[in-house]
């Protein structure tokens, strides 16, 4: 009887995931097909083979982006439980699902982990959370350089307000760097908080990673950061071609530090990643449509399909195994 009730209540899980998913993909598409149909007016002067090699590239660099990822959680996972390739790319994908209708896409480390034993699965999100520190690393060193070259190229500040800033992202980016590859000290940390040291068999998950581990993660995050920028670029430049290249991926370096610093829902993310874009472009460009449209563009490739993949594997989720 307990095991019928938990194959049944198991069901009904993966129902509500699979129905919260479908809805905000199916809301999203009702709100915002009209950039899908701007995109189609501002390449209409544009060879239909250009388009299509384009697009086909964009596609093979989100599922290149999201294999790099799984290769990262693969490789996280190995101090815990080992799994298999092609069990990280389930994993990955399926997270992508949960992600879609959750607060800055946190489901993401719950359906993920959930392809882990279940007593794993709690040190899972940890070791996911070295994974995302690792890329959020990358993220704001770029992005910090970036937006000092904005700053002085734009701005036109004073010389001795521009030195400060300068000092200030290099002190920053040292501490970013020191931080990560020390992130024993963040277990420390942890553990020294009264109310968190009954805890601390889950934080010390993060101080088993060594620094050659953390060297190697961090360079799939790298990987994936440029694989992205390298996406944004092909769609940028199919609409604005006339945009030199150097301006517009540190541009996008920028604007990738500043979304990183932004929670959202998913459901308006859309939104505040398209302001965030357009402000800084409009510096180089009055193409504003094009810029929300080529956003919109690579949310639409680098997410929604993902999470419309990940529907599959959801149906795979083990929410009662007692596996250890």
């Amino acid at each position: 009887m307990i095991a019928r009730t938990k194959k049944i209540l198991s069901y009904l899980l993966k129902l509500a995931i699979l129905v919260l998913a479908f809805w905000f993909i199916h809301h999203w598409y009702l709100k915002n097909s009209d950039h899908l149909k701007k995109f189609q007016v501002l390449v209409s002067h544009v060879s239909y083979n250009k388009v299509l090699i384009t697009m086909v590239f964009v596609v093979l660099l989100m599922v290149l982006n999201w294999v790099l990822e799984s290769l990262k959680w693969w490789h996280l996972t190995r101090v815990l439980s080992p799994m298999s390739v092609w069990l990280a790319i389930e994993s990955v994908f399926c997270g992508l699902t949960w992600a879609v209708f959750t607060p800055n896409r946190i489901g993401e480390y719950g359906g993920r982990v959930m392809f882990l034993p279940n007593r794993k699965r709690i040190h899972g999100v940890f070791a996911m959370a070295v994974g995302a520190f690792g890329q959020n690393v990358i993220t704001n060193i770029l992005g910090a350089g970036a937006s000092v070259w904005f700053l002085y190229s734009y701005l036109n500040l004073n010389a001795w307000l521009m030195a400060g800033i300068t000092v200030a992202a290099l002190v920053f980016m040292g501490f970013m760097l020191t931080f990560y590859f020390n992130i024993k000290w963040m277990v420390s940390l942890l553990n020294s908080i009264k109310f968190l040291k009954k805890f601390h068999r889950f934080f010390d998950i993060m101080a088993k990673y060594k620094p050659m581990e953390l060297l190697n993660i961090m360079w799939f995050c790298l990987a994936r950061f440029f694989v992205f920028t390298f996406q944004y670029y092909l769609i940028i430049h199919l609409l604005i071609p006339q945009l030199p290249l150097f301006e517009m991926a540190l541009i996008m370096f920028v604007f990738f530090f500043i979304q990183s610093a932004i929670p959202s829902l998913d459901l308006l993310d859309i939104g505040v990643r398209s302001i965030t874009a357009t402000t800084l472009f409009s510096y180089v460009t009055d193409q504003s449509i094009a810029i929300v449209v080529a956003v919109s563009l690579i949310y639409i490739v680098n997410l929604i399909i993902p999470a419309i993949l990940g529907s599959i594997f959801v149906l795979k989720l083990k929410f009662f195994d007692r596996t250890a």
